[in-house]
């Protein structure tokens, strides 16, 4: 018989050492991600009440989004409203699950809120995982035919009475930062409570018009404008535009900066709009079952059976990827401080006198 001999102390201990290792590596000390799934409920916390578009579009993924993920788990969506969905940001930052179990649909102003706001949140918008996003918005200018400007250019050397909601709405910050940062001639009314009511205002000629209502759904909503040829489409404040207004040859805002350093700011405060209908996951998320949420959100995006539900509820998709989303929005939060500021004071309205 082979003399066995003993195997040095120092081996052993290299030996033990790595088996240690190796029980404790990710593939052995973590469930697969199908076992994890399977069996259990993903709560979507929607950061707005019933029946808005956030809601709409999160219970659009929800009907779809569990039969792409491994495991096929059940989804339940929660509304969260509160605070411009910094409520439900603030939730599942600090306290939600950091298991994959729990998803915030969020609006773009929290997560630029703490760039761009006063307000203290109780989340770093840095540091979600970001599962990506369904749509974005294209804001845009408009006004009655009849307006002293008949043109955006033209509003840089005459008046243009605009309605709008109040501070922190986009249809109060959007124009007043195109008379900080481009030189607009724009008087804001505040004080209407929705796009609704500012319609009602420009159909009275109460207001010119307004800036900073969505593209989507605007003709639908209000076709005979466009029969009687009643308003002018007259700016995009958006970063790249949307192709019915760019066919129109409605310009960008940022073609009126008159610095680089306003067109940056500019870019800055639109870039909400890229990222339209965001869907985040907690920091701490194992990175394979965030890697597989991400894949099964743009395998639902992409799903002929969403798709065909979001054209019956005449919702716009364009998905956005988790992983550019999460690129963006570290670019954004290392832009330099100076540009920052700027594009934070840019929304302060100051009436002419």
């Amino acid at each position: 018989m082979p003399l066995r001999l003993p195997l040095p102390c120092t081996m052993v201990a290299l030996i033990l050492v790595a088996l240690a290792a190796i029980a404790a590596s990710p593939a052995h000390s973590q469930e697969p991600v199908e076992q994890f799934f399977r069996g259990k409920t993903v709560n979507i916390y929607v950061g707005s009440s019933a029946g808005g578009g956030y809601d709409t579009y999160g219970r659009l993924l929800a009907r779809h989004f569990g039969k792409h993920i491994p495991g096929q788990p059940t989804i339940v969506v929660q509304n969260m409203p509160g605070a411009g969905s910094n409520k439900a940001s603030g939730y599942i930052y600090t306290v939600a699950p950091k298991d994959g179990t729990a998803i915030g649909a969020i609006f773009p102003g929290a997560i630029l809120q703490p760039l761009l706001g006063d307000a203290a949140v109780q989340h770093e918008p840095n540091k979600f995982i970001y599962l990506g996003s369904a749509n974005s918005d294209v804001y845009h200018c408009f006004w009655r035919t009849d307006a002293p400007a008949k043109s955006f250019r033209e509003a840089l050397d005459k008046e243009v009475i605009l309605g709008a909601s109040n501070e922190g709405g986009t249809t109060r910050d959007l124009p007043a930062m195109m008379n900080n940062l481009a030189g607009a001639k724009f008087r804001i009314v505040t004080g209407y409570a929705g796009s609704k009511e500012i319609g009602l205002a420009v159909e009275r000629n109460e207001v010119h018009g307004a800036c900073g209502i969505g593209w989507t759904g605007f003709t639908t909503l209000y076709p005979h404008w466009f029969e009687k040829k009643l308003v002018t489409m007259t700016l995009q404040l958006s970063v790249k535009g949307h192709a019915e207004l760019n066919a129109m040859g409605v310009p960008l805002a940022t073609e009126f900066g008159r610095t680089k350093e306003d067109r940056q700011a500019m870019e800055l405060v639109l870039s909400q709009g890229v990222f339209g209908r965001p869907f985040v996951l907690p920091p701490g998320v194992p990175p394979e079952r965030a890697e597989a949420l991400r894949k099964a959100f743009m395998a639902a995006m992409t799903d002929p059976a969403l798709i065909s539900d979001a054209k019956k509820a005449n919702l716009d998709l364009e998905a956005l990827s988790g992983s550019d989303l999460q690129t963006l929005i570290a670019s954004l939060y290392a832009l330099p401080p100076a540009i920052v500021e700027k594009a934070k004071q840019s929304m302060i309205y100051k009436p002419a006198r």
